[in-house]
């Protein structure tokens, strides 16, 4: 078992490392529009299904709630978190409308739309990054594999290179955590994690 837990926590670094080293110079760019958006005003939008739908409620907590008191509570809403609009709407329209229709209430232009699909093939949150897109929105994606169809809907989309879910899943939290430290320090915060 210990080379077991050896070998996935070696490949668990080995992707994240590789993600990270590639797409730095995009990350900071979308660090610094979404910086840019709150400090206008604007607002976080996030989506995802299953673990990815944790993983969004995950991201709008960080940015609700800091975990450290001297760092800005910034607006963040989790789009997968009411469990009475998605079944209203995936039951009086259409599962793949469940974010795209949020997005059409909530979203703002210059808000910031941020869905998460392991394989990228996700139809809604598809749905809901292109409705996001075309609503002026900043829009990011993080996925794994190929990307899948959100490389050509999100402006920024980060694909982690790995075909394992847990691999892909550990690299997005390590996105997620990254996002939100990276925006409070580009926002004037320190930078003490």
């Amino acid at each position: 078992m210990k080379e077991s837990l050896l070998r996935k926590a070696t490949e668990s670094s080995r992707v994240a490392l590789e993600l990270i080293a590639r797409d730095a110079v995009n990350f900071e760019t979308c660090v610094r529009k979404m910086a840019y958006s709150f400090s206008h005003g604007g607002k976080l939008l996030t989506m995802g299904n299953g673990g990815s739908a944790c993983d969004a409620l995950h991201l709008a907590v960080e940015f609700q709630h800091p975990i450290l008191e001297k760092r800005r509570a910034l607006p963040a809403i989790s789009l997968a978190a009411d469990v009475a609009i998605l079944t209203a709407i995936g039951n009086d329209a259409d599962f793949t409308l469940i974010f795209s229709e949020q997005v059409r209430l909530l979203g703002r232009p210059g808000d910031v739309a941020l869905g998460i699909s392991t394989s990228g093939q996700a139809a809604n949150v598809a749905r809901g990054l292109k409705q996001a897109r075309d609503m002026d929105m900043l829009t990011i994606a993080l996925s794994g594999r190929d990307g899948g169809r959100l490389v050509d809907i999100a402006e920024h989309c980060f694909v982690v290179p790995s075909f394992s879910i847990h691999r892909i899943q550990e690299a997005h939290t390590l996105l997620l955590h990254l996002l939100w430290d990276q925006v409070q320090v580009a926002l004037g915060e320190e930078d003490v994690l």
